[in-house]
Formats: C-alpha cells, sequence, structure tokens
C-alpha cells in the first residue's frame, strides 16, 4: 500500500464540494487546508492526478505525490491517522 499526497490550488469558482466527496470516498485526512494524504495500491501518482482532474475546474491547480518518508508539526492530521 503506498501513501500519496494531494494538493490543489482551486482558483476562481473555488467549487470545493466535489473535491471533498471524492476524497472522503478515498478515507483522506486533511494534513493542512490544501493538503490531504491518502493509502491506495495498484495505482501512481499521474492515474491518481488524471482521476482527480474531473472533480476541479480546468483553471484549477493539483498535484499528486507518492510518499515513502514524512514528517509533519503543528498540522490537522497526519498520515499515521490513516485507517
Amino acid at each position: 500500500m503506498a501513501l500519496y499526497l494531494i494538493e490543489y490550488d482551486l482558483r476562481k469558482q473555488r467549487n470545493y464540494q466535489a473535491l471533498y466527496n471524492e476524497l472522503a470516498g478515498f478515507g483522506a485526512i486533511r494534513i493542512l487546508e490544501s493538503l490531504w494524504c491518502f493509502n491506495r495500491v495498484n495505482t501512481t501518482a499521474a492515474g491518481l492526478r488524471d482521476h482527480f482532474r474531473k472533480f476541479i475546474d480546468s483553471d484549477d491547480g493539483i498535484i499528486l505525490s507518492e510518499v515513502s518518508n514524512w514528517a509533519s508539526w503543528n498540522t490537522q492530521g497526519n498520515p499515521s491517522n490513516l485507517k
């Protein structure tokens, strides 16, 4: 199982709900305001990017990263809290 981080920059319309609903379906945890983490198997960062692009507008930005090592401080959550 791989740990992924997703960070986004929703620009003009800032329609967050569709993205939040999809993140909830992935069991994601919010780490910082626009940074979430979740676990997945049998996928890639590029595949996840393409998936999550369906839930943002064409002018928004998004980045997906597979993470093997992390540290945090004073965050809303962290990957240790994933189920």
